[in-house]
């Protein structure tokens, strides 16, 4: 294979998901979900730094731009296609598969893309590929939170449009560049505002805790990985260095927590987690300094994959027990150990356990902002950390495996596809925090960051002891109760409420109203207009017409009288009529 061979990543992927019916009929899906995906991996290595310019309705469009800030997204993001595609396996549904794929497709699209209008094709791709992975669950709460989720995005897609109209009417030019706080336009920011939705960043980030929770098992690992992390990628691609986003991804860190600690739905607590690991990667674009933003890439990259290995893990128990939770389980460590072992592995990673991948870049983040001088983000950065080990490393895999309480299920261990993707994002987890340099070299900027340092070592034990201690003396408070709590998602919930009653309502009245109206008062009066106009046309304007006809018709019969056909008698009227001229003429 050369770098003059090579297939758009997102090709194949699109390309792929229309052949699996065709495969399925042949019994060779399972080996087509695997090669797609494989291919991919391998091909971004011999992809060029720039192909696929087109020029179009006059826009210049470029579908591939390949440096080192998008190979190491590109990187992670086809090999978690492979982690998930080798998941679901089992799922017997094609629809799903290629919904999936679609997604993915979406995603690498996005990441290539050099110019704005390139980027919203493919961002709109994301979000209606992904709704499916949620419907396809066929729940109505599933259906319910996909259409909330779909209308969440189209909004977030029109803001971003609009931003791009802007952005071409000032310069015109829709060229995917960085943009300097200095100089930035309300055109710019309605861009980033645009992305920040995909990032989940509060007030904006609702929709993820309550879609993604109801998805299929299949489809919430792939969801967990792409969206959010696509919007990382463009926000470090246009607007490092926005303080903004800085102190919001910082917010994100701490408010993701505090809904997470609370939670009982294992996959909400998951969701919520995934707001505030996402809230690293803002705060790092937003510092803007090279490490910074090397920070940000590899936290994404480690995020994905410890990410995609918990909700793997939940998601199993999801599917051999039909639960989710943590109030009504406990106890399954003794029937599927490999999924628990799995499962906790995940834990310690996104907790930033030594030798493991948290480890070796959420630390980055907050050496930046230590080194940037910002020690309010800092700590907040910190104090989110401890949060996360609270719920996620602890509180979720004591609940769901262990717990006070036996819940009496007795389920099989997890499909040998299902250990299959999890022991592949276990295994990278890990190596990832014994081997940093692999993930650190392709970081878009040169690494001058060692983690395993005597300081850092030494702070992150005394975190998470502290933290263990601290649950351990007070788990009988955090332990899990079935209740619902509320997020800002509430507003939309009851402003469409209120806007189908608004609907139902008095605007249905007041359009029956007018019905009525228009039929005993409008209908008649149209009516006898109609007749006022046909009497007029029949008996106003034919007469004057067929009047002024026959008048031409009779005045013709009379003149034609005088054409007698002798050419003597029209010389002697016309000289009697020029006598009568003359004398006329004297007279006056």
């Amino acid at each position: 294979m050369t770098s003059s061979i090579f297939m758009h990543p997102a090709t194949m992927f699109i390309v792929g998901a229309l052949l699996l019916p065709l495969f399925k009929k042949f019994n060779a899906q399972k080996i087509w979900l695997v090669v797609v995906p494989l291919l991919a991996f391998i091909q971004i290595k011999y992809l060029p730094a720039s192909f696929g310019c087109v020029e179009w309705l006059g826009f210049k469009l470029q579908f591939g731009r390949v440096d080192e800030l998008t190979m190491v997204f590109l990187h992670v993001f086809t090999l978690m296609a492979l982690i998930g595609s080798i998941f679901g396996l089992h799922v017997k549904e094609s629809g799903q598969h290629a919904a999936a794929w679609l997604y993915v497709a979406g995603s690498l699209g996005t990441t290539l893309a050099g110019d704005y209008l390139v980027v919203f094709i493919f961002w709109e791709l994301m979000a209606f590929a992904s709704v499916f992975l949620v419907w396809y669950r066929k729940r109505k709460r599933s259906i319910e939170a996909g259409y909330r989720y779909l209308l969440v995005h189209t909004f977030g897609g029109l803001v971003l449009l609009g931003g791009i109209f802007l952005r071409y009417q000032n310069l015109g030019d829709l060229t995917f560049v960085p943009i300097s706080p200095d100089t930035a336009t309300l055109a710019d920011y309605l861009i980033m505002i645009g992305f920040m939705l995909n990032a989940a960043v509060p007030p904006i980030h609702a929709w993820l805790p309550d879609a993604y929770p109801e998805a299929t098992v299949t489809g919430a690992v792939f969801m967990c990985a792409f969206t959010t992390k696509t919007a990382v990628y463009v926000l470090a691609r246009g607007f490092a260095g926005f303080e903004t986003l800085a102190i919001m991804g910082a917010i994100m860190t701490l408010y993701g927590v505090g809904y997470a600690v609370i939670e009982n739905d294992a996959r909400r607590i998951l969701a919520y987690h995934i707001v505030s690991q996402v809230g690293y990667m803002v705060c790092g674009v937003g510092i803007g300094t090279e490490m910074a933003i090397n920070g940000a890439c590899a936290h994404a990259y480690a995020h994905i994959l410890y990410k995609a290995l918990l909700f793997m893990g939940v998601g199993s128990v999801l599917e051999m027990t039909g639960r989710s939770k943590l109030s009504e389980l406990g106890g399954l460590y003794k029937y599927m150990p490999l999924s628990m072992i799995f499962t906790v592995i995940g834990g310690i990673a996104i907790s930033g356990f030594p030798l493991t991948s948290g480890f070796i870049s959420k630390s980055m983040i907050i050496a930046a902002a230590g080194a940037n001088h910002q020690l309010i983000l800092m700590l907040m950065l910190s104090l989110a950390a401890v949060g996360t080990f609270l719920s996620v490393g602890i509180k979720l895999p004591y609940f769901i495996w262990f717990g006070p309480n036996d819940c009496g299920l007795k389920p099989k261990e997890a499909y040998w596809n299902m250990q299959v993707g999890m022991f592949m994002a276990a295994f990278m987890c890990i190596f990832l925090g014994v081997y940093p340099d692999y993930l650190y070299d392709m970081l878009p900027y040169a690494v001058n960051y060692h983690p395993y340092n005597s300081y850092h070592l030494t702070e992150t034990f005394h975190l998470l002891g502290f933290t263990g201690l601290g649950f351990y003396l007070m788990v009988k408070y955090l332990k899990p109760h079935d209740v619902s709590n509320l997020d800002l998602d509430w507003f939309y919930r009851r402003g469409a409420g209120w806007f189908m009653w608004v609907a139902r309502k008095p605007i249905s009245a007041t359009n029956e109203w007018v019905s009525n109206v228009y039929q005993t008062v409008g209908l008649r009066f149209t009516m006898a207009m109609a007749r006022a106009l046909s009497w007029f046309d029949w008996e106003g304007i034919d007469w004057a017409l067929d009047g002024s006809a026959r008048g031409v018709v009779k005045g013709g019969e009379q003149v034609r009288q005088f054409q007698t056909g002798k050419l003597q008698q029209y010389i002697g009227g016309a000289v009697v009529l020029l006598f009568l001229v003359l004398i006329v003429v004297v007279l006056i």
